[in-house]
């Protein structure tokens, strides 16, 4: 403002606090139907339809709550303001939200658009506010949300959905810990969740559980979920504590809502009370156990062993060592390391002891050797045995292989009665040829396979007629087990 002389007086005095107040000359006039009291500006219930322009540019808290602001497009505040920290929407009946809209407010770390008529979270709704602390958006009719819309947000800590429609919220936010870091609080309570995964929640640290309010949804009944809660009740969440009453869920059958709680030995499910923390291991195997404690701002922490020894640091030979994190790190286990570990937390307002019991298996996970499974063992060894079976009927060398060029002529069809079908003997009678390196021995001596026959073979009589042919028996002959001849020893 140009310098003004001002006559000495009260009118003077008031002047000059005009001049030096920011709504002054320097920083602009109050907008019309609008309160202004140092940098905040308030025009809550004055009936407004857009958020009125010029805004102040040292302007840190807008309040047009209560108003009649259907649309919020991108040029709502066409100059930057740099120093906006908080921006109340609520109660205006707004149906959209530019997603420019807050390219010229980056300083904004509280945003209230809650009791509103949004039905979607857009692809990249909220990305240009990096420093967002508080996000409200309950009481709306929000269908459906973006995996994006809460892109960028890396400072986020409360994030407000309920009373809405939200029928599937991207969870997936929370378990890779990237996109939503540092968020402590989120509210999904009376939508329309039917299901939730019951797993994944559980893997999520105490601290957010404990802000995780899921009550009032048509949940389906799951023991998985019940034994969620049940950790959550013992463990004293406050999402679980404050609403036993309004967390229910269906049960195929039930004519009414039930108390999730209630689900233990309750048949059809017959659920059972789940373990605070349990950790398998096998011996000689390295384990960490975390202190999963619901305080973020931890100002100390040590553990206890199932012994009674105080870990602090470094503890014994280097085995047990407690992490940087607060975690306790098992190194080479023994069948002794069993048992139960307490973890003593010093919260900022109260203190904690997390409890893990760990099991540890008085064997190996893997020998040296990993041997092969069972089944495809004996696989192995049918198709090794059918192998087998066909080089024997196949693939047998022939047991005359000095004679493979002679031929010896078929018996007289009158002695195929007499023959056996399992001798190895060769006929020596009726026929010319004679079998390879044998020799018809007329006197004693050495008979069939070089045994000494102390009688030798007897002379073959003479007979007439058809059975003038048959021969007789050598006692020592295998080939005589289904002659008429008896066997002689």
């Amino acid at each position: 403002c140009e310098a003004m002389r001002v006559p000495v007086g009260p009118l003077s005095l008031l002047l000059a606090l005009a001049l030096l107040s920011p709504w002054g000359c320097a920083g602009g006039s109050c907008p019309p139907r609008c309160v202004c009291a140092s940098n905040l500006l308030s025009c809550s219930q004055a009936n407004l339809s857009v958020v009125p322009a010029p805004l102040p540019r040292f302007t840190a808290v807008l309040d047009m709550s209560h108003n009649n602001v259907t649309r919020l497009r991108a040029d709502w505040a066409p100059a930057r303001l740099p120093h906006l920290h908080t921006l109340l929407l609520s109660h205006n009946g707004l149906a959209f939200v530019s997603t420019e809209a807050f390219t010229h407010v980056p300083r904004l770390r509280h945003l209230d658009l809650s009791s509103n008529r949004l039905r979607t979270l857009d692809e990249n709704l909220f990305s240009d506010l990096g420093e967002l602390e508080v996000l409200l958006l309950y009481n709306n009719e929000i269908s459906t949300v973006d995996r994006t819309a809460f892109e960028n947000l890396g400072r986020l800590r409360k994030l407000y959905l309920g009373q809405n429609r939200i029928a599937r919220f991207p969870l997936e936010l929370l378990r890779e810990g990237t996109r939503l870091p540092q968020l402590a609080l989120l509210d999904l309570s009376a939508n329309r969740l039917r299901a939730v995964p019951a797993g994944e929640l559980q893997a999520l640290p105490a601290w957010l559980r404990d802000r995780l309010y899921l009550h009032n949804n048509p949940l389906t009944c799951d023991c998985l979920l019940f034994q969620l809660l049940d950790r959550g009740r013992r463990r004293h969440l406050s999402a679980v504590e404050d609403f036993q009453d309004e967390l229910r869920c269906f049960l195929q059958g039930a004519s009414a809502h039930i108390k999730i709680l209630d689900l233990a030995g309750k048949q059809p499910l017959n659920c059972s009370k789940a373990r605070e923390a349990v950790l398998e291991a096998y011996l000689g195997d390295t384990v960490t156990l975390g202190c999963d404690s619901r305080w973020q701002g931890v100002r100390s922490r040590h553990w206890v062993t199932p012994g009674g020894e105080r870990v602090l640091g470094d503890g014994g030979n280097g085995s047990v060592v407690l992490l940087a994190n607060g975690s306790l790190q098992l190194r080479a286990l023994r069948p002794e390391d069993g048992g139960t570990y307490s973890c003593w937390v010093a919260g900022p307002l109260l203190n904690e002891t997390v409890y893990v019991e760990l099991l540890v298996h008085n064997f190996t996970l893997h020998g040296p050797h990993d041997t092969l499974n069972t089944a495809y063992t004996t696989l192995v060894g049918c198709i090794l045995s059918v192998v087998l079976v066909l080089i024997y009927l196949y693939l047998t060398p022939c047991r005359c292989c000095c004679c493979r060029g002679a031929e010896k002529p078929p018996a007289p069809r009158d002695d195929s009665i007499n023959s056996s079908v399992l001798s190895t003997t060769p006929n020596h009678a009726g026929g010319t040829g004679e079998p390879c390196g044998s020799h018809i021995a007329t006197t004693a001596g050495t008979g069939q396979n070089g045994r000494f026959k102390g009688g030798g073979t007897p002379p073959v009589p003479t007979r007439q007629g058809p059975k003038a042919q048959r021969k007789v028996s050598d006692p020592d002959s295998v080939s005589s087990v289904f002659s008429d001849t008896p066997i002689v020893v």
